[in-house]
Formats: C-alpha cells, sequence, structure tokens
C-alpha cells in the first residue's frame, strides 16, 4: 500500500517531505514506539491520536484515519534504524524535537517507562540528530505538561 511512499523516504537523497507525507511518517514513527513494549494499548492509541490531532490541527477523525494509515506504513517500513534516519533526511531539525517530545508522550502515556520503549526513543534521537540532553529536556517538558 505504501510501497512508493517508503521508496521515496529511503531513496539515497530524498526530498524533504510534502507536509502529508511528513505527518504519516512522524505518526508512524510514534505507533513503531507505542508497538516496543508488545503492549499497544489503548491509551497509547488515544495519545497518538490526541498528538496527531493538536500538532497537526486534526479533527478527532481524521486524526484516527491518520493513525491508522500510520499503523498500516509502520507495519511496512523498513527497520527503525533506516526509517528514522530517512525521517530526519526529510523533516527540519525544530520538527524532529517536536518528535522526540511526542515519542515520550506515547512513552509516558500509560505511566509506565518500559526499557524497550526507552531503548528506541534513544535510538530516534540519535537518529534524528537529537542529543540525549535536549532528549532528557523533552521528557522533561512532557513529564511536567
Amino acid at each position: 500500500m505504501f510501497a512508493d511512499f517508503l521508496k521515496r523516504l529511503t531513496a539515497q537523497d530524498p526530498a524533504p517531505l510534502q507536509d502529508a507525507d511528513a505527518r504519516l511518517a512522524l505518526t508512524a514513527l510514534l505507533v513503531r514506539i507505542a508497538r516496543a513494549d508488545g503492549d499497544y494499548s489503548g491509551t497509547e492509541i488515544e495519545n497518538i491520536d490526541r498528538i496527531a490531532a493538536t500538532r497537526y490541527g486534526l479533527s478527532p477523525f481524521e486524526a484516527t484515519n491518520l493513525r491508522k494509515d500510520a499503523e498500516v506504513l509502520e507495519s511496512e517500513a523498513p527497520d527503525t534504524v533506516r526509517f528514522t534516519r530517512a525521517i530526519k533526511d526529510a523533516v527540519s531539525h525544530e520538527d524532529r524535537i517536536g518528535v522526540i517530545e511526542a515519542l515520550w508522550q506515547v512513552v509516558l502515556a500509560d505511566g509506565e517507562r518500559d526499557a524497550s520503549e526507552d531503548a528506541i526513543v534513544r535510538l530516534a534521537s540519535n537518529l534524528l540528530g537529537i542529543n540525549d540532553r535536549d532528549s532528557a529536556l523533552a521528557r522533561q517538558r512532557v513529564s511536567r505538561g
């Protein structure tokens, strides 16, 4: 279903993503982090929908549809390393900081920090060019907020 999109995203020199494609890729990364601990809970799904609605100004219906498409994309996407590097090449640095905050929102949604989720956030942060300090600050902002 998303073969052409993934081919463009993982091309040697990807073009910057259009808004709709960036939304889809970033939401798929949120789905990947939520699935990391093997428990893709309703709380995490609701959180992804809320993040998408708030971040992109979507209605609840549109946010749910985006997440459903992102679930399919995530299941078809390559390993986290290639997928995240592709997002880095196609998304601005400021948006990547926002992605890390959103990842932490999903990780913390169920009130528990799982080691596998933490590891993926650390990996994604590194691959997105976000250092550990900025990731920790993002986590603190999310925890307070």
